[in-house]
């Protein structure tokens, strides 16, 4: 557990000095939002609201992409991967420690995107922030892990920007489907079903439990 919060800690405070990897997602999502307001036809606030939950998680996952391919940047420039696997404790909390600032750097960055989204496209987002806010957090618990692992795994190949989404995308499949669901259930009904909660939970657990282990080799490799 102190390796975990070290590594967090060693990250919050990094993106704090230097700030590039959430300036990035969220200019990145905020460009986004802006093409889709160029891009959708025109309509009321209403009509919007029928496509917001892939619009807003197309957002989250693109974004989420371009942080991840930061992710172990640092550690690659100063040779730190090396000193990451010497680490005389389970690398499993090395990975828990960067799965979880990633997810914490993301959920910052759904926030900020999805207030813009609502501010350009009109669309009331306040009254459910709490219920959409509950399936922000689940979904990022199910990028965070898998998105760190294979982070982890592309940061040595030559083509690590193609890679990454390339493996990334089809693992978040199930992620996405318990997300835009339980997204447009809050949006029409004020709070997601249990199936896609259900649906949620059973894919974080899986995946945290898969990339807690397999983190180890791939820290060998």
């Amino acid at each position: 557990m102190r390796v975990l919060l070290a590594i967090l800690w060693k990250d919050l405070v990094t993106e704090w000095r230097s700030r590039d990897r959430v300036i990035a997602m969220l200019v990145f999502s905020l460009l986004v939002v802006i093409v889709y307001h160029f891009a959708l036809p025109a309509g009321t606030g209403s009509e919007v609201l029928v496509h917001t939950p892939g619009l807003l998680w197309v957002v989250f996952v693109f974004a989420a992409l371009i942080g991840l391919n930061r992710a172990f940047a640092m550690e690659l420039e100063n040779d730190a991967l090396s000193g990451l696997a010497l680490v005389p404790v389970d690398r499993g909390w090395v990975f828990a420690g960067k799965a979880v600032s990633t997810a914490l750097l993301l959920s910052i960055v759904q926030a900020l995107a999805a207030a813009a989204f609502a501010l350009v496209f009109d669309v009331d987002l306040s009254s459910r922030a709490l219920a959409l806010a509950g399936v922000f957090a689940l979904g990022t618990l199910g990028i965070a892990p898998v998105g760190t692992l294979l982070a982890a795994m592309a940061v040595r190949t030559r083509f690590r920007e193609v890679l990454l989404p390339i493996l990334l995308l089809p693992a978040l499949f199930p992620v996405l489907a318990g997300a835009v669901e339980g997204t447009a259930e809050v949006l029409r009904d004020g709070s997601p079903a249990f199936a896609s909660v259900q649906l949620l939970l059973v894919v974080d657990g899986i995946y945290w439990i898969i990339c807690f282990i397999g983190f180890d080799y791939v820290l060998d490799e």
